[in-house]
């Protein structure tokens, strides 16, 4: 798909900020759900996106998730311990490595953090709605590239390693449309 690249188009220009702005109010309205979704679990912002992760990924190591979030080990620890607290993980032995520890989500605490998406979730399906199988894949398209760029420019304010902050679904979690917010 080829973008218009004439200088002087004002309509791009002026598009161009709109979008800019238009995302930027996105990310607030994202960045105020998730808090008040945090708040209404008495946890917070980072509590409740170590859940998600554990959520779509599975059950993994403390060190896996320090990898992921970019937090370091102590602050993981801390997570860790606020969420066992309030009954959202427990903490195993890995049956492959009894020296090591795993962390996984207690499922029996995760219907009523999931109620907590429904509305959101009902709108999205509701928005979905209104847009062709081909508009769907660009919107999938912008959505993905979107969240890379801005996973690697946290990567470089954070100075996390490449690795790090990459918290795709690989695999053990319930999927995209498990109760949890895109």
């Amino acid at each position: 798909m080829a973008a218009s690249t004439g200088e002087g188009d004002e309509g791009r220009e002026r598009l161009l900020a709109r979008l800019r702005a238009a995302g930027r109010e996105h990310s607030t309205a994202a960045v105020l759900f998730h808090a008040a979704v945090a708040e209404k679990l008495g946890l917070g912002a980072t509590d409740t996106k170590t859940l998600d992760l554990l959520e779509r990924q599975g059950p993994m190591s403390p060190g896996r998730l320090a990898r992921l979030t970019g937090l370091a080990p102590a602050s993981v620890t801390g997570v860790l311990d606020r969420l066992q607290r309030r009954g959202f993980i427990r903490r195993l032995r890995d049956p492959e490595d009894g020296r090591r520890q795993l962390v996984e989500i207690d499922r029996a605490r995760i219907p009523p953090v999931e109620e907590l998406f429904t509305d959101l979730l009902a709108g999205l399906d509701r928005l979905y709605a209104g847009y062709t199988t081909e508009q769907l894949a660009l919107i999938l398209d912008w959505l993905t590239r979107t969240t890379e760029i801005q996973r690697a420019a946290a990567q470089r304010l954070s100075g996390t390693p490449r690795g790090g902050l990459n918290p795709r679904r690989t695999g053990g979690g319930r999927g995209p449309r498990s109760g949890w917010a895109p």
